[in-house]
C-alpha cells in the first residue's frame, strides 16, 4: 500500500480571483489593495471580495512589499507600559493598521522616558514611518537620520521634526478640573505636577496657573513628583505637613492622585470632606479607588486611531491634518466643596 501524500492543492492566486469575479487582475489588486473608490464600483468591489473569500485567496504581502519599497510595519514608541494609556493608545493604532494590512510594533522606552537602543538593526529597512509619545522623545535618537515619516502624539504643535501631529486638547481639561473646583469655593490649592519635563505637562501646569491667577483671594502651589504611587503620597505628605492645608489638590495624572489620597488618610484626613482631590487620563484605577477619582477622560484609543491614520496619509502623500480630540471632565466622589471652618 502506498503511502505517498498527495499533493497539496495550488493555492489560489489573483488570476484566480479575477477569472472568479469575471474582472481584470488589476482591478482585484485595486480592490483587494483598498484603492478602489473613484475607480471601480461598490458592487464590483464587493464581488472581487467574495470571490477571494470563497477561493480563500489570502495576498503575498511579502511580495507585496517587495514591489511597494515597503514592510508594511509602523513602529510605535511609548514609555515604559506601566501606565494603561499607552496600552489602549496601541490598542487603537493596530485596529486602523489592521484594516490596512499593516503591523505595529510596539516599543516602550525601557527607561520610561530615557535614550534608547535602536530595535532594528536596518530601521530604514524594516519600518515606514513612526509613531511616538513625546513623554518617550528620547528614544527616538536611535532612529534618527533613518528619513522615517514620524507621527507625534501629545506634542508642542510648533516643534519640528515631525510629519503630522496628534494632540489632544489638554488645556481644556485642566481648564474643566480648575473650573469645577474654583465652581465649588475652592481657593487654596496644590498642583501635584508631573516631574517629567514634556509639553503636555507644562501644558496643564500653564492653565491651571493662568485659570487661578485671576481669581481673588485664590492661591496656587507647585510640588513635582515622578509618576508612580508611591513618589505621589509622599510628595502630598511634605505639602500637608508644611504651611496651611489646601483645600484640593490637582494632581497631573490619576497615578499620582491616588498617591495623594492616601496622603490626606494618613494625615488623618478624609477625601473630599476635607481635602478634594482630581486626577488625568480617567485610568481604570480611577474607579478602583475610593472614594472613586473626579478625573478628566482622555481618549486614548482615539489617539492611537488618529495617529496611525496621519501616518498612513503622510505615506500616501495626502494631508494629514487632525484637529485636537476634545477632553472632558468626569466628577466622582473625590470633590466636594471645601470645608466651612
Amino acid at each position: 500500500m502506498s503511502s505517498a501524500r498527495q499533493p497539496a492543492p495550488p493555492r489560489p492566486t489573483s488570476r484566480d480571483v479575477a477569472r472568479a469575479a469575471g474582472v481584470s487582475q488589476a482591478t482585484v489588486s485595486l480592490v483587494l489593495g483598498d484603492k478602489w473608490r473613484g475607480r471601480v464600483s461598490a458592487g464590483t468591489a464587493e464581488r472581487v471580495r467574495d470571490s477571494a473569500r470563497d477561493l480563500g485567496y489570502r495576498p503575498n504581502l511579502a511580495a507585496r512589499s517587495l514591489r511597494l519599497g515597503r514592510t508594511r510595519t509602523a513602529l510605535l514608541v511609548v514609555p515604559a507600559l506601566t501606565n494603561e494609556f499607552f496600552a489602549r493608545v496601541y490598542t487603537g493604532a493596530a485596529a486602523v493598521a489592521a484594516e490596512h494590512d499593516f503591523g505595529v510594533v510596539l516599543y516602550p522606552s525601557p527607561d520610561g522616558t530615557g535614550p534608547a537602543r535602536d530595535p532594528f538593526a536596518s530601521a530604514r529597512a524594516a519600518l515606514d514611518g513612526v509613531i511616538a509619545s513625546s513623554m518617550a522623545a528620547d528614544a527616538l535618537g536611535a532612529l534618527r537620520g533613518a528619513d522615517l515619516p514620524l507621527v507625534m502624539l501629545d506634542s508642542d504643535p510648533e516643534g519640528h521634526g515631525a510629519a503630522a501631529r496628534v494632540n489632544l486638547d489638554i488645556a481644556d481639561g485642566m481648564r474643566q478640573v480648575t473650573g469645577h473646583l474654583l465652581g465649588l469655593g475652592h481657593r487654596r490649592i496644590v498642583h501635584l505636577a508631573s516631574a517629567v519635563d514634556t509639553w503636555t505637562f507644562a501644558v496643564r501646569a500653564r492653565a491651571l496657573r493662568e485659570a487661578v491667577r485671576d481669581v481673588p483671594g485664590a492661591a496656587l502651589r507647585t510640588v513635582r513628583a515622578p509618576l508612580d504611587v508611591r513618589a505621589g503620597r509622599e510628595a502630598a505628605e511634605r505639602v500637608l505637613a508644611s504651611g496651611p492645608l489646601p483645600t484640593a489638590v490637582v494632581c497631573d495624572d490619576d497615578i499620582l492622585a491616588a498617591g495623594a489620597c492616601k496622603a490626606v488618610r494618613r494625615r488623618g484626613l478624609r477625601v473630599p470632606d476635607d481635602i478634594s482631590v482630581t486626577g488625568f487620563d480617567d485610568l481604570a484605577l480611577a474607579t478602583a479607588v475610593e472614594p472613586e477619582l473626579t478625573t478628566v477622560r482622555l481618549p486614548a484609543e482615539q489617539v492611537g486611531e488618529r495617529g496611525m491614520a496621519a501616518l498612513l496619509d503622510v505615506l500616501e502623500g495626502r494631508p494629514a491634518e487632525h484637529p485636537d480630540l476634545p477632553v472632558h471632565l468626569v466628577v466622582r466622589g473625590s470633590t466636594a466643596p471645601p470645608p466651612t471652618a
